[in-house]
């Protein structure tokens, strides 16, 4: 009998360790413990009614109770229920017919199958609750940022492990082209979703994902973090080329130039972690013309022609131009496209077409100030025609000149197509 009552101790002390280090928290612990030693109470003894479990984790103990009332010698009809005067008198001399006795049950009596039982049911449900707590604690950071090691790389997904050893995976498809790795190499990404099948969680990756380059922005770039940067839209496709449109409340803010930093400093030590991923960084406009010469830069446009009921745009262009805008692969007009949210199609200007001649804004900085121009083509309008064609008040306000200022500008664009 000794030997057995070693048992209970290394259960609660087998309890304690799981609390530890499995996060679960106190109350759920003592819940489950209670639960599962009542179980054994009702397989022993047919209910457990009548029995009260103390389960203390702090002291490591716990303590079973049973209440019996006390009747007549030769009248017990149930033994769990019922005990005998005599019985009772030799727990305490004094209990009396109709009186309630505690007594306490020491849990060895139960045998080693019994308790046998009792710790695999609670590893068990221990261990079922560590996978849900383990799920909602994921599910509830889907879309941030992680840290982990990789501790294993197959053709089709890596596997990483968490601070606690959670296993991560990062499937080869959210992966960027040249992503490589070797086992202890620790690994950003974001924590793309958390699957649940048959109560076993899947916690998956993502380094293609938008949310990624936003992320790395945020961890980058102080006045995104800080909010005094806003990143409108982000456009990628991974391990080749992202676009990302930016602004900015602040006035003394330049949101591009924060964003790529001295000599490109801040916006290198991203390109570097998506492996050489290019990156271009446009102002936002809420003017979706504008968005959209923005987000086809290098090349310049000559008009474009919006049809918002079918999200399309038709953009006319030099025939040099045309190239600049498709980019290597069609990659530049699949990212404005995407930037966006519009289709667009590019077409060439044939000669004699369009019988209106356009002349670029630094053709003009004999008479018009150079940081004036510097101010108006930031917003877009890198020719003559596309700045008579802006509404007034977008050059005053969005590029911060006075009204006289605008109206000279204006009035010297005017006058020389006028002469022509």
């Amino acid at each position: 009998m000794a030997k057995k009552k070693v048992e209970a101790p290394r259960l609660i002390e087998t309890f304690s360790e799981f609390k530890d280090n499995k996060n679960i928290d106190r109350t759920t612990l003592v819940g489950v413990l209670e639960e599962s030693f009542r179980n054994v109470i009702t397989r022993e003894y047919g209910t457990d009614e009548n029995f009260d479990v103390i389960v203390n984790p702090d002291k490591g103990d716990f303590e079973i109770y049973r209440t019996r009332e006390v009747v007549e010698d030769g009248e017990v009809t149930d033994s769990n229920k019922q005990i005998a005067l005599s019985e009772a008198r030799k727990i305490e001399d004094d209990y009396e017919v109709g009186e309630d006795v505690s007594e306490k049950i020491d849990i060895t009596s139960f045998g080693r199958r019994s308790i046998l039982t009792l710790r695999q049911t609670l590893a068990s449900k221990i261990l079922e609750l560590e996978h849900e707590n383990l799920y909602q604690k994921y599910k509830e950071r889907e879309g941030e940022m992680v840290s982990a090691e990789v501790y294993q790389t197959w053709k089709n997904e890596t596997l990483l492990m968490d601070d606690e050893g959670n296993e991560l995976i990062l499937p080869k498809s959210q992966q960027i082209p040249r992503d490589f790795f070797h086992k202890g190499d620790t690994v950003r990404a974001i924590i793309d979703h958390v699957d649940n099948p048959n109560g076993h969680p899947k916690i998956y990756l993502s380094r293609t994902c938008e949310a990624f380059l936003l992320k790395l922005l945020e961890q980058e770039i102080p006045e995104i973090a800080d909010n005094l940067i806003t990143v409108r839209r982000i456009a990628r496709m991974p391990g080749e080329r992202a676009k990302i449109a930016v602004e900015s409340y602040d006035d003394r803010i330049d949101p591009v130039g924060a964003c790529v930093g001295v000599k490109g400093s801040r916006i290198h030590t991203i390109v570097r972690e998506m492996h050489n991923e290019n990156i271009d960084v446009i102002h936002y406009s809420a003017n979706l013309k504008i968005l959209i010469q923005r987000a086809l830069q290098p090349a310049q446009i000559s008009s474009i022609e919006l049809d918002d009921e079918a999200k399309s745009a038709a953009v006319y262009l030099r025939p040099q131009e045309v190239s600049l805008a498709i980019g290597k692969n069609g990659i530049n007009i699949k990212l404005a496209s995407k930037l966006t949210g519009y289709t667009i199609d590019v077409f060439r200007q044939v000669e004699g077409e369009d019988e209106e001649e356009d002349i670029y804004l630094e053709e003009f900085a004999d008479e018009i100030d150079q940081w004036v121009i510097d101010a108006i083509t930031s917003l877009g309008f890198k020719t003559a025609r596309d700045v008579l064609k802006a509404p007034r008040q977008v050059l005053i306000e969005q590029a911060d000149l006075e009204e006289s200022t605008v109206d000279d500008v204006y009035r010297i664009l005017k006058a020389e197509f006028d002469e022509v």
